[in-house]
């Protein structure tokens, strides 16, 4: 049950971050992608900074967005 919520969450982080960084997105497969891998990039820049780990859902959706849309403007980058 765990690794559906995890994919539900990566849709969600992905699909928020495809609207927030405009024209950003790859479509709902690559959405959930980018979502899950910057869930992974979100969690392991908080750890590094040293936010605390607010643990609720929205907590997690949050962090997720926040490195998906970090790495949807890195692979803008190399887009160009």
């Amino acid at each position: 049950m765990e690794i559906l919520i995890f994919i539900l969450i990566g849709a969600a982080a992905g699909w928020l971050a495809g609207l927030i960084m405009k024209g950003g997105g790859f479509g709902l497969l690559g959405n959930i992608i980018v979502g899950i891998v910057g869930g992974f990039l979100g969690g392991w820049l908080t750890r590094i900074l040293g936010f605390s780990n607010g643990g609720g859902l929205g907590w997690q959706i949050l962090v997720s967005v926040l490195g998906a849309c970090l790495l949807l403007f890195i692979i803008s980058l190399f887009k160009k």
